[in-house]
């Protein structure tokens, strides 16, 4: 007789007690395809070795799908699920639970602000792998990727086109004051499912703040970032539009701040917030919708030479690979 998953929680209990047919039996199709009944329970049995009881850590709900985390009460391993509206399991993992105690304790001097307006989702966002797949590369440990969701979702209809994603084309702004360092822009943007690992920021801007300090934006929307290289931004400043560009299956933006402008020799910084807060995975984040237009302000910004396209441009008008 086999026990259902009637309460989601339950399931480290489950795990723990031995119930392993039971709960491979409530694994997707695609699930089994990958690993035998027998090769589970010895990978399980394995597993729970030394644990005495399993606590959760984590949840959260997306898109029809709800993650839980559990970890061992030594803190050692990680169980992470993402079951669906059905309560089958679609992805369950098996790790160790490694952080990384120095660079975890490593903030950023300066205070950030997302670089998004409105209310926008973390999809990736934490201080560990499994609400943050970035984490494991040093060089990324600290970054998020943010989406638009209504009603449970980041698209509309379908997912054939990139307009039918909420991201897509949205205001991009500067999270913090800066100068341009970097902009790579012309690349087109993906049919969503595709991606370009070839390019894997896409289109992005890289942006010196103080104290030696870069933030980099990745993923726009071709041919609509609005400064280039010497540039003087704002914080909340316009600087382009959301798009699905480079190694992203979907219309999202990738935030990180490193310690170099080079993304692949510069690492990662733990971003502090103006508002105290440090969004993970599944929270919501919400920033005023005004952004700043710099043709107000253009008296006092001697260092920011924009065209007159440029400023008509500039008035208001919306899963595990290197930057996805």
């Amino acid at each position: 007789m086999y026990v259902s998953l009637d309460n989601l929680e339950d399931f480290g209990t489950m795990f723990l007690n031995g119930a392993y047919e039971n709960i491979y039996f409530c694994t997707s199709k695609d699930f089994q395809q990958i690993i035998s009944l027998e090769q589970f329970i010895e990978l399980a049995s394995t597993f729970n070795n030394g644990v005495h009881n399993y606590q959760i850590e984590f949840s959260s709900a997306f898109q029809n799908m709800t993650h839980y985390i559990w970890l061992d009460n030594k803190k050692e391993k990680a169980i992470s699920v993402f079951f669906d509206e059905r309560k089958t399991i679609q992805r369950l993992y098996l790790k160790p639970f490694i952080t990384y105690e120095q660079t975890d304790n490593r903030y950023t001097s300066n205070l950030y602000t997302m670089p998004v307006k409105g209310e926008w989702l973390v999809f990736w966002g934490g201080a560990n792998e499994f609400i943050n797949y970035h984490y494991p590369y040093e060089s990324q440990r600290y970054a998020y990727d943010l989406v638009k969701i209504q009603e449970g979702l980041s698209y509309r209809n379908t997912q054939t086109e990139n307009k039918d994603f909420y991201a897509f084309d949205e205001a991009v702004v500067a999270p913090g004051d800066g100068k341009i360092a970097k902009v790579v822009d012309g690349l087109k943007d993906n049919v969503p499912g595709e991606m370009d690992t070839n390019n894997p920021a896409g289109n992005y801007v890289v942006i010196e703040h103080a104290n030696k300090e870069f933030s980099m934006i990745a993923h726009f929307k071709k041919n609509t970032i609005l400064v280039k290289a010497g540039d003087v931004v704002r914080e909340g400043q316009l600087i382009g539009k959301c798009g699905n560009s480079g190694n992203s299956s979907e219309p999202h933006i990738h935030f990180q701040v490193m310690d170099s402008a080079d993304l692949e020799s510069g690492n990662s910084i733990r971003i502090q917030f103006k508002d105290g807060n440090e969004p993970i995975q599944g929270d919501t984040i919400v920033n005023p919708q005004e952004y700043k237009d710099p043709f107000d302000e253009k008296l006092d910004k001697i260092g920011n030479s924009l065209t007159i396209m440029d400023f008509i441009l500039l008035i208001p008008r919306t899963i595990a690979q290197f930057f996805k």
